[in-house]
């Protein structure tokens, strides 16, 4: 099993790639407002033994202040156990990939569709948490789908409901403001300042891994201001039941203490996506985090 990460500077089993832009071209795609521009997005890949790259790959998305690194384990393991190729993508706006606007589950959705076709990749399991979620399902639903190239949907803890985002985002937003401008140079500092907003240190500990420090200065890797302007559009969802559906085979996956999947978004899940399944797993909205073992098990059983 290999990790393609940037095979220039780094051997071949630890190399990351993006696909390249003209550098004169990377300012005005990292700092677009233009409607329909689509990103390259960053991205980390494990191949399997026998050099596969494109048959039944698994394409990760993480949820919001999120990165391609936070599947990684899961990655490695779906890689060895399944002998097909993973990829775990930075969406816009996150991680390594370029910023850009606007932040919709559109744009976020042609992004990812554009990174499939680009790469050649078929049957694919697309797999989804969260923010990265309700885009795995836009992505489905797109009428830019090419046939055949979406094989399994995996959706971890979100449901494709429309409704305003818990102020708790606009809260960290704000908080993760004032730390670019407070001059803090530690993360333990830094997280000092998240406690009064967020008490479950898992969770601040997720918001930090944003930051980095430049120049004796505290910087977040994610524009926050692009994300602010975003908050609403992220609460929603690009299509209304009956518009769309897709009817391959869908896996839901619930933390028991989580309310994001819920008894009145069930049946909204179920108008989309016909032929889905729902398990529920003993934990919180980060179900991958609290419970690997047990969705890796579930998802090998429905993609195998």
């Amino acid at each position: 099993m290999n990790v393609i990460r940037n095979a220039a500077t780094r051997p071949l089993h630890t190399a990351r790639r993006q696909l390249r832009v003209p550098r004169l071209l990377q300012a005005s795609v990292r700092f677009t407002h233009a409607k329909a521009d689509i990103v390259d997005l960053d991205y980390e890949v494990q191949i399997p033994k026998d050099g596969n790259k494109t048959d039944k790959a698994l394409v990760i998305l993480h949820g919001l202040f999120g990165n391609k690194k936070n599947w990684s384990s899961l990655a490695k393991a779906f890689c060895k156990d399944l002998g097909r190729p993973v990829y775990s993508l930075d969406l816009r706006n996150h991680g390594s990939s370029p910023h850009a606007m606007p932040m919709t589950y559109d744009t976020l959705a042609a992004d990812v569709l554009h990174f499939c076709q680009a790469h050649l990749l078929q049957d694919v399991s697309l797999i989804g948490h969260s923010m990265g979620g309700k885009t795995a399902m836009a992505a489905a639903l797109s009428p830019q789908l090419p046939e055949g190239l979406l094989k399994h949907l995996v959706v971890v803890d979100i449901a494709p409901s429309k409704g305003s985002l818990s102020t708790e985002f606009q809260t960290y937003i704000d908080t993760m403001s004032e730390i670019e401008m407070s001059g803090v140079t530690s993360r333990k500092e830094a997280d000092e300042m998240l406690k009064p907003h967020e008490a479950d240190p898992m969770v601040r500990a997720f918001l930090l891994t944003n930051m980095v420090v430049k120049h004796h200065r505290p910087q977040f890797r994610v524009p926050l201001n692009m994300i602010s302007d975003s908050i609403a559009d992220l609460g929603t969802f690009p299509y209304n039941p009956g518009e769309r559906s897709w009817a391959g085979p869908s896996l839901f996956v619930k933390g028991t203490k989580s309310k994001y999947i819920n008894q009145h978004n069930i049946p909204t899940a179920k108008e989309f996506f016909p032929n889905m399944k729902l398990v529920e797993l003993e934990a919180g909205h980060w179900v991958q985090a609290e419970r690997p073992h047990e969705i890796k098990q579930e998802i090998l059983e429905f993609i195998s």
